[in-house]
């Protein structure tokens, strides 16, 4: 896609080697996008981890003040005396054996699965499909739970999971580009502090490497990590 006179002109005014603060960053990677579709902001993260090792893994969850944009879909698996509770909190789908099936079909148009811990031994031989995906639920992550009702409404509000890749970065989709900066800022700013504190005990020397900020299809921009350094 070719990009107007104003958006070349944003982009050739990148530096490279420059390390932009939070509101400089969100600004750009606003003005750079190029795409005809309210583009995803997206941060990546580069840890000071060894992701070989189990003890240094990060992992956990948070709520973004004010959500990705994007609608997630959630399933619940659940016996019938917790249906009500999850279709009344926003859930799009909600079942146990018949949905139970459709995954092992190949069925995956979720973003999202939460379940009860008393459903949770017939979701085991489902494993090696939901796991790679990340839709396993999770005690940790707040996706096995008797409340499905404030999980699924968690979810929908903007609850992402954290977790590095099998380099130590972690990415992450923190808003779009037609949000205002300051919601931008805000995301982020929790994002961080959530990051901040998942980091493991184990872990030496400094934590945060390298932070970029960009959207679909739009160039990295280097986030200053003085507010953060840890």
């Amino acid at each position: 896609m070719s990009l107007s006179k104003a958006q070349k002109e944003i982009v050739e005014k990148l530096d490279l080697n420059k390390s932009y603060t939070l509101s400089e960053a969100c600004t750009l990677v606003k003005d750079s996008s190029h795409v005809a579709f309210d583009a995803s902001v997206d941060l990546s993260v580069r840890l000071g981890i060894d992701p070989k090792k189990g003890d240094q893994s990060v992992r956990g969850v948070v709520l973004l003040p004010h959500g990705t944009g994007k609608k997630k879909r959630v399933l619940v698996l659940c016996s019938s005396d917790k249906e009500k509770e999850a279709k009344e909190a926003g859930a799009d789908h909600v079942g146990l054996e018949n949905y139970l099936s459709k995954i092992e079909g190949g069925w995956l148009e979720v973003e999202a699965v939460v379940a009860t811990p008393d459903v949770m031994a017939k979701l085991g031989k489902l494993g090696k499909i939901l796991g790679p995906r990340n839709l396993m639920p999770n005690p940790k992550l707040g996706t096995v739970t008797s409340d499905v009702g404030e999980a699924v409404k968690k979810i929908k509000l903007g609850k992402i999971e954290i977790k590095n890749d099998k380099y130590g970065i972690v990415h992450a989709s923190v808003g779009r580009v037609s949000f205002p900066i300051k919601k931008l800022e805000e995301n982020i700013e929790e994002f961080m502090k959530t990051l901040i504190r998942l980091k493991p005990s184990s872990a030496k020397g400094l934590y945060l490497k390298t932070i970029s900020l960009s959207s679909t299809m739009g160039p990295g921009i280097s986030l200053n990590k003085t507010n953060w350094i840890t």
